[in-house]
């Protein structure tokens, strides 16, 4: 009995095996190709305090697809923004040039041409087009100079809006994470229910507020309707010059040595000599400004490690004063109520994650946020120094920093315990950055089209059902395998 068993096994698998590899062959081979090849672009993100390089990448044939375009590079540009270079335009180009080489290397030499690029500036170059117009375009024209040299498809260089700015991070962050549509295993599109997230960006010297309103916006200026992929978005967002980063440690410095003397939001032990040119030439801090001040006069400031002072001086920075609408965020800026979860990045992200990685403090909650930034401000130079050594030049400032964070979500933007657990501070959205880079990027090449896609399927029917019975047939192969074994371990003639 065994034997005829036996004899029945490698026809049954032959016969499996065989109409699996007939079902292979019935696979079309344009679905086992080789990957399709990449296009290419690339931004330069301008910022106040420093240049970043991203270099995107999507399949050459699905430019209007979604969940598509992917972060294939990034450089680091040395030195400040282009708008430390108003005295010295041509420096603003020559130091684009290390990074432009990467891309050189990183973009496939035959793709060369047909890859755009990008440069916008951001708020740093706002607040110079502001106060010296001229320095703000020989800027541009020594940076557009250097970009033109490249092979690349240069498409311009020019200041974003405050507006741009807060709606492309948006875009860029939901883009990402496939909140505006999906594209199903089935090779079908559709409109996840989940909704979009609202957008924070903390730049060096703005910081934006974004997210979908369902009502029209009481300032005309804080709202942009979108129609994207067939669907129509109502948009609030603000952008806050001078609120960036960078500027707020300018004001709160120029306010210490206007009310204080010495730096409550500094560690006691740290002392530094700061030049009066530096901190009242900044574009945030003609109010503190005196009449008549040594441009070239150093003074000696020392910190005090002090909660409750520091917290003090930034609460001066917001004004709730007076609003003209039927509510506002602060300075009398029109703000609807917060809605749905939100996403934080750029110095959001950085200033959160040092909490909460070096320090080791919980932040999930408003009331453990503002404990931890109590703690960070109570540390003094020599503890900050023992946790994070390789920060030095940073570590003054976390507390300061922390601080403003922690007031503008709460006293500024008014989230409350249950909004603020919607809150997600996040640096990357996969293997990208978040940023308004790409969603410029995905405006100015068109990747993201106004009408919605059409229904399609990313393999024909007739290929999902042959893989399908693909599948089928090797667990059949191995259940009569198995089978087989069982039944021979109960016959006796098989012992």
């Amino acid at each position: 009995m065994a034997g005829k068993e036996l004899s029945l096994l490698p026809p049954l698998l032959l016969a499996a095996a065989g109409l699996a590899g007939l079902l292979l062959l019935c696979v079309p081979t344009r679905d086992i190709r080789e990957p399709p090849a990449l296009k290419y672009g690339i931004v330069l993100d301008a910022g106040s305090s420093h240049t970043s390089m991203f270099i995107y990448k999507w399949p050459a044939d699905k430019e209007n697809d979604t969940g598509i375009v992917g972060q294939h590079s990034s450089c680091d540009v040395r030195g400040g923004g282009i708008s430390s270079y108003a005295d010295n335009p041509s420096g603003a180009g020559q130091s684009l040039v290390e990074c432009l080489n990467r891309a050189l290397r990183d973009v496939p030499k035959e793709r060369h041409a047909g890859t755009p690029l990008y440069l916008g500036a951001t708020a740093g170059m706002r607040l110079l087009n502001l106060t010296n117009p001229e320095a703000a375009a020989n800027v541009l024209a020594a940076a557009t100079q250097t970009l033109t040299q490249y092979p690349f498809d240069f498409r311009g260089a020019r200041i974003l809006s405050a507006q741009d700015e807060g709606v492309f991070g948006w875009v860029a962050a939901n883009y990402l994470l496939e909140n505006f549509i999906k594209y199903g295993w089935v090779g079908q599109w559709f409109r996840p229910r989940k909704g979009t997230l609202g957008a924070m960006d903390l730049g060096g010297a703005s910081t934006q507020i974004t997210f979908e309103t369902a009502s029209p916006a009481e300032d005309p200026a804080n709202e942009v309707q979108l129609q994207l992929y067939g669907q129509h978005y109502r948009v609030y967002t603000h952008s806050f010059l001078c609120y960036g980063r960078d500027q707020v440690l300018w004001r709160l410095l120029a306010s210490a040595l206007q009310t204080h003397g010495f730096h409550p939001c500094w560690p006691k032990g740290y002392s530094t000599h700061v030049l009066l040119q530096d901190v009242y030439e900044s574009p945030c801090t003609p109010a503190q400004r005196p009449q008549t001040f040594n441009r070239s006069a150093k003074v000696s400031l020392s910190g005090s490690s002090d909660p409750a002072l520091c917290r003090g001086l930034i609460s001066e920075l917001f004004n709730f004063s007076s609003c003209r609408f039927s509510r506002c965020s602060f300075n009398g800026i029109f703000q609807p109520p917060l809605a749905g979860k939100f996403i934080a990045f750029s110095a959001f992200f950085y200033t959160v994650d040092f909490l909460r990685t070096v320090m080791g403090l919980p932040v999930a909650t408003l009331q453990q946020l503002e404990a931890a930034v109590v703690t960070i401000c109570n540390q003094t130079w020599s503890e900050l120094q023992a946790r994070a050594p390789g920060e030095r030049a940073r570590l003054p400032d976390y507390c300061a920093g922390a601080t403003f964070v922690q007031q503008l979500l709460c006293r500024g933007y008014g989230f409350d315990e249950r909004t603020f657990g919607g809150v997600t501070f996040q640096k990357k959205a996969g293997d990208t950055a978040v940023g308004w880079a790409l969603g410029y990027m995905l405006n100015l090449t068109n990747l993201i089209p106004a009408d919605p896609p059409e229904l399609r399927k990313g393999t024909d029917f007739s290929s999902w059902v042959v893989l399908l019975l693909l599948f089928a047939a090797m667990p059949l192969a191995a259940f009569v395998l198995l089978l087989h074994r069982a039944c021979s371990a109960k016959s006796p003639s098989a012992i």
